[in-house]
């Protein structure tokens, strides 16, 4: 038999066998997919700031022009209007068992918790900051001294500590603020110190000392602008919070005394009529879940929001 007659080989190198081809390249790249992934963290991001604004802007906007909107007063009593339902007689959310205005009341009340709220993050961010810098920067006794404190502050029962030291001093407004500030400077100065930790090691605080720079210069010009944004971060979601420890000693309590009305009185003073007149006690209660959703999402937001990169990187 001939040569001829014998089957040619294939480029496969095996008789019959097909020719190989170059896979081609996916459509689907790496850089594709992280930027998916990146879209969507944005995106939720995005609507997370969009329903968290709208959630606390419906509650602070009102909030904030009680003393101007078209509304009765707020200790008001009408015994003949009393525990009236919502839309009844242009009461929209009702009357109390004493024939106070509700809606009245939810707002009037939430100028007081708010203020506290506010006002007790303030304290508790400015506190948590400088002394959490101080202990990530110093270090030696002076971390010693601020673990310490926030190992035996973050060991005892957060609301029985309020209620004690509310039962000692009296509830007044201003030991309340100052209350739940102390309560809640742990978390602010325990991030602060971790932040401060990695911020100190790095180049321009060496350059700064090499200048000649006083420790407490560098501290207080260079590491705690770098830092600030994401500690107020923590405090913007310690908001909610503080209006929940408000309204709780509220209800037991232990809150600011009449004639102030808070969201947790209000509640309080309703929940022995909750099987017969729900919305004393139901939209209130929807009034602070708001509120504190609301802030919720606006931190979660403002946290996930990717940062802009620098044009000239």
């Amino acid at each position: 038999m001939s040569l001829s007659d014998t089957a040619t080989p294939s480029a496969g190198g095996l008789p019959g066998a097909q020719p190989s081809r170059t896979p081609s390249p996916s459509a689907v790249t790496k850089d594709l997919i992280a930027k998916a992934g990146a879209t969507r963290r944005r995106n939720a991001a995005k609507w997370k700031l969009r329903i968290g604004a709208v959630c606390t802007l419906i509650v602070i906007i009102p909030i904030l022009f009680a003393q101007v909107l078209p509304l009765p007063d707020a200790n008001h009593q009408d015994l003949s209007a009393r525990r009236l339902a919502p839309l009844v007689d242009g009461h929209l959310f009702g009357t109390d068992q004493l024939g106070r205005d509700l809606l009245s009341r939810v707002l009037h009340g939430g100028q007081v918790s708010l203020t506290i709220g506010i006002l007790a993050v303030v304290v508790s961010g400015a506190i948590g900051i400088l002394l959490g810098a101080a202990a990530g920067y110093f270090g030696g006794w002076v971390d010693t001294v601020v673990s310490r404190l926030l190992e035996a502050q973050m060991s005892l029962p957060l609301l029985m500590m309020l209620l004690l030291v509310v039962a000692l001093f009296g509830p007044s407004i201003p030991v309340i603020t100052f209350v739940i500030a102390i309560a809640q400077w742990p978390e602010v100065a325990r991030l602060t110190r971790s932040m401060v930790l990695v911020e100190r090691e790095k180049p321009y605080v060496a350059a700064a000392r090499i200048l000649g720079l006083h420790r407490i210069q560098i501290l207080i010009q260079h590491i705690i602008p770098n830092v600030i944004k994401q500690a107020t971060l923590v405090v913007l979601l310690l908001l909610a919070q503080a209006v929940l420890l408000e309204s709780a000693l509220s209800f037991l309590g232990a809150g600011p005394q009449r004639p102030f009305a808070t969201w947790g009185r209000i509640i309080s003073d309703g929940q022995d009529y909750i099987t017969t007149s729900w919305w004393m006690v139901t939209l209130p209660g929807l009034v602070i879940v708001l509120m504190v959703v609301g802030v919720n999402l606006l931190g979660d937001g403002l946290r996930d929001r990717p940062r802009r990169k620098n044009k000239d990187a």
